[in-house]
């Protein structure tokens, strides 16, 4: 009898942060497509893991509690993922606050850039679609714009408007990466750094961070995801191997808000997985 593998879903978003499914939706929703474990993975935030504990053990799926926390590293913009780590841990939450607050605080630039360029929308409007959202961010400014006809989509939002050097960008606080890093294992989490070669992100994590990042305490890369072509996995791997770090891949999944990026279109290897898992094992002392 041939045994089905796992699959494995590790980067993943709700509506409590730039998603469109609930929680609990977006758990049922990794069941109903085959998923074995998914990660719920929220920007700088916690706030989905009750509801997404109750889903999982209502469905029978396996769920990684986890965040994705807006970090800078040379002046640039890279994200990490945190899995497990303790959401009461003191240095973790004043940092997210920070970040989250970041995020609130760019709102109203946002909005006056826009309506300079006679795009009449407000906070309200933003606010509204932003829903159970604990911060707002630009993917709420994009589902402003779509409501109000400005834009079809959150993908001509952000390359007309939102992305970096375009009109209606604005600058936040973000996380020092290697400061994160060591917050993220103090408060006994392990950190995985996020689709560092998609968005331009490659020229900064260059492959000779990567050493510096793994004495800071990384523990992995996501390398499977749809943001990196084959070249670009092939030899994010090969940095793996060489710093003894684990590979994931994720879906990043961002229920309607996101095209073409599916539960499970990318999955990490159980091998992988059974990598990660020993070392939240190893934390929590179990």
């Amino acid at each position: 009898m041939v045994t089905r593998r796992p699959r494995i879903d590790l980067h993943t978003h709700s509506s409590r942060s730039d998603g469109t499914d609930t929680p609990a939706e977006l758990v049922a929703n990794a069941r109903r497509v085959g998923l074995d474990v998914v990660a719920l993975t929220d920007h700088d935030s916690t706030a989905g893991w009750d509801e997404a504990t109750d889903a999982a053990g209502d469905v029978g799926i396996t769920l990684v509690r986890g965040l994705e926390v807006s970090c800078a590293y040379a002046g640039a913009s890279v994200h990490l993922l945190a899995y497990e780590p303790d959401p009461t841990h003191e240095g973790l939450l004043a940092e997210l606050e920070r970040v989250l607050d970041g995020r609130n605080g760019r709102l109203p630039r946002t909005i006056e850039r826009l309506n300079a360029l006679g795009m009449e929308i407000t906070e309200n409007d933003v606010r509204a679609v932003a829903g159970s959202a604990v911060a707002t961010g630009r993917p709420h400014v994009a589902d402003a714009l779509i409501a109000r006809g400005y834009v079809a989509n959150r993908e001509e939002a952000f390359d007309r408007l939102l992305k970096t050097g375009r009109p209606a960008y604005v600058e936040r606080y973000a996380a020092d990466l290697v400061t994160m890093i060591g917050l993220i294992v103090d408060a006994g989490g392990v950190a995985v750094v996020a689709h560092p070669w998609g968005r331009g992100a490659g020229s900064v994590l260059e492959p000779e961070a990567f050493p510096t990042l793994k004495a800071a305490g990384l523990s992995g890369i996501e390398v499977d995801h749809n943001d990196h072509p084959a070249s670009a996995r092939e030899q994010l791997r090969a940095i793996a191997a060489e710093s003894d770090l684990i590979v994931t891949g994720s879906s990043d999944y961002h229920g309607h808000g996101k095209a073409d990026f599916d539960l499970g279109c990318n999955t990490t290897d159980p091998a992988e997985y059974e990598r990660l898992t020993g070392l939240m094992r190893s934390k929590f002392g179990a």
